[in-house]
C-alpha cells in the first residue's frame, strides 16, 4: 500500500468537518494539521475526529513549517482561499480546495499561475457533476434517445437559513450555489459556454445582505441554450439541490427533478402530421457508482499526483 499524503486543513467550520472525516477513513491521507483563525474551531475539530491536540497549529505558515505537508485541503471562506492556496503551494504542497475557486477573477488567475510555477496540482471540487443522479442523466441524454440535445432549463427554489458568512457574501447564490449547477450543465450538454446575460437582485423578503435571486441565459457551444432561474431565499414548494431539471432534444424530452424522479418521452414518429404527435415513455437507466461528491475527489486527486494524470 502506498504511503498516505500528509493533510494540513485550513478552516474548521461546518462544511470542514466532512474534509477532515473522510480523510481519517481514506488509506491515501494523514491528518497532520488543524488550522483555523478561531484556534478553538481546530482544537474542536481535532477532538471531535480523535486526532492528537499535536495537529493543531496557530497559523499556515507554521503548519507548513513544523507538519512539512504533502498536500492543504482549502475549506476557508472563498475571499480566504488565495491566502492559503498561494503559500501552500510555494511551500511545495499540491492543494485541493473547496469552490468557488475565488471571490474575485483576478485572484483566481494568481493561484493558477501559481500552481503552474511550482508544478504542483491546485484543483476545486465541483461535487454536484459527480454525483450518481446526474451522472445517469447526462449519460441518457447523450445516449441520442431524445435526438440532438437543444435547450436545457434548471429552476433552483430553497430557502436557505445558513447564517454565517453566506449571509454577507455578495451574489451569494451566483457564487456560492449556481456555480455547481452551471458546472453541472456542462457536464450534462459536454459543452462550454461561449456567451452569458445574467441579472441578480436581493428580493425585500431576502435575509442576505447580498443578491439571493438570479436568473442567467447561456449560449453554449453547438447552440445550445441553456437556462437559469434560481433562489435561495424562496420559502415553500422546494426544488432539490441539484435543481429541476428539463433537457429538450430534437425528437423528446428528458426531466429530473434534481431528487429520485427522472422521466422522459420521445415522439414515435418524427414525420406524423398532427397537431401534438404521438409519444411514447423512455426508461432512463440508474446504475450504481463508485464514490461520489467529496470522497470521489479525494480519491480521484490521490490518484493523480502518483499517476502523473490531471484532475
Amino acid at each position: 500500500m502506498s504511503t498516505p499524503f500528509r493533510v494540513v486543513q485550513a478552516g474548521c467550520g461546518n462544511m470542514a468537518q466532512r474534509w477532515v472525516n473522510l480523510a481519517c477513513k481514506l488509506d491515501d491521507y494523514q491528518i497532520v494539521g488543524l488550522v483555523d483563525l478561531r484556534r478553538e474551531a481546530a482544537e474542536a475539530t481535532a477532538q471531535r475526529h480523535g486526532l492528537d491536540g499535536g495537529v493543531v497549529f496557530n497559523t499556515l505558515a507554521e503548519a507548513l513549517r513544523k507538519a512539512k505537508p504533502d498536500v492543504v485541503f482549502d475549506v476557508t471562506v472563498p475571499e480566504a482561499h488565495h491566502k492559503v492556496v498561494i503559500p501552500a503551494l510555494k511551500a511545495g504542497c499540491h492543494v485541493l480546495g473547496e469552490k468557488p475557486m475565488s471571490d474575485t477573477l483576478a485572484q483566481a488567475r494568481r493561484m493558477v499561475a501559481a500552481a503552474q510555477k511550482a508544478g504542483r496540482y491546485y484543483a476545486i471540487t465541483q461535487t454536484q457533476r459527480n454525483v450518481g443522479p446526474i451522472r445517469d442523466f447526462a449519460a441518457f441524454c447523450h445516449s441520442g434517445a431524445i435526438g440532438r440535445i437543444d435547450e436545457v432549463h434548471c429552476d433552483f427554489f430553497i430557502g436557505a437559513h445558513f447564517g454565517g458568512f453566506r449571509d454577507q457574501m455578495a451574489d451569494v447564490l451566483l457564487k456560492d450555489m449556481a456555480i455547481h449547477h452551471f458546472d453541472a450543465a456542462r457536464r450534462v450538454t459536454r459543452a462550454d459556454p461561449a456567451r452569458v446575460s445574467c441579472t441578480s437582485w436581493n428580493p425585500p423578503r431576502s435575509w442576505y445582505q447580498g443578491h439571493a435571486s438570479a436568473m442567467a441565459i447561456f449560449e453554449m457551444e453547438r447552440d445550445i441554450i441553456y437556462t437559469y432561474r434560481g433562489s435561495w431565499c424562496a420559502e415553500g414548494i422546494n426544488t432539490g439541490w441539484g435543481c429541476h431539471w428539463r433537457v429538450i432534444g430534437s425528437e423528446g424530452t428528458a426531466e429530473w427533478n434534481g431528487g429520485d424522479m427522472m422521466a422522459a418521452q420521445r415522439v414515435r414518429d418524427v414525420n406524423q402530421d398532427k397537431f401534438i404527435r404521438d409519444l411514447e415513455d423512455l426508461p432512463i437507466p440508474r446504475h450504481e457508482h463508485g464514490p461520489g461528491a467529496h470522497e470521489g475527489y479525494m480519491l480521484d486527486f490521490a490518484r493523480c499526483i502518483r499517476e502523473g494524470q490531471t484532475p
